[in-house]
């Protein structure tokens, strides 16, 4: 098996990355240089749900399983690319959007809805995302979706009324990620998807480094 591409999913960490209302804001800063110290050593400071990544189910459900307990095996399947760029601002993804994707369903692959959001990264337009609808999370989680990925701030209404979504997936032990980008660039059928987090002990989620891989 070769690897044919890889297209990278994950927004740039930087101290203007986006995050939700109230979210600590990332920091950097040196903490060693070549001049003074003869390296370079970074300061990292930041939220566990910072940029691209994925929350784990204790993120909302208190007796859910930590990031470190889920298995790698979770983070990793074949992707479905579910269409939905022609929403508008806080627009939802409705039963019907997923509907037409219902051949395609089942145990162990990996949902990315593609909204198209993820180019407004840096604008206030980014905080108005569409949202994945209760009735289609619950149609998802019936074919036996374990994985929500979207290239939006949120997969619920950005207006914090609900976390709906978050709570009916957290509750069976699955995954939602969120800010994932250049979902646009997976121009081949069946793409692997790796959404790996970094290996925390008893927290809530992690940022990722994500990809999209093309085998031949």
């Amino acid at each position: 098996m070769i690897i044919e591409k890889v297209v990278d999913l994950s927004m740039p960490i930087t101290e203007e990355t986006p995050v939700y209302p109230g979210d600590p804001k990332p920091k950097i800063k040196p903490a060693a240089t070549i001049d003074a110290d003869g390296y370079n050593v970074s300061l990292v400071s930041m939220g566990s749900h910072t940029g691209t990544h994925v929350d784990a189910p204790f993120h909302f459900n208190p007796k859910g399983s930590k990031i470190e307990e889920v298995p790698l095996e979770q983070f990793m399947g074949e992707g479905i690319i579910i269409d939905v760029s022609h929403k508008l601002e806080r627009e939802a993804i409705v039963l019907a959007d997923v509907e037409l994707y219902e051949e395609k369903l089942g145990p162990d692959k990996i949902v990315l809805f593609h909204t198209g959001w993820s180019q407004y990264a840096g604008d206030e337009k980014y905080f108005q995302h569409p949202y994945i609808a209760e009735e289609a999370v619950r149609y998802l989680l019936e074919k036996g979706i374990k994985v929500f990925l979207i290239d939006a701030l949120n997969i619920d209404p950005p207006d914090g009324s609900s976390f709906i979504g978050h709570e009916l997936i957290t509750a069976v032990n699955g995954i939602i990620g969120e800010n994932y980008t250049n979902l646009d660039l997976i121009d081949f059928e069946n793409p692997f998807i790796i959404t790996l987090p970094l290996s925390y002990q008893g927290l809530d989620g992690s940022s990722v480094r994500a990809v999209a891989v093309k085998f031949r």
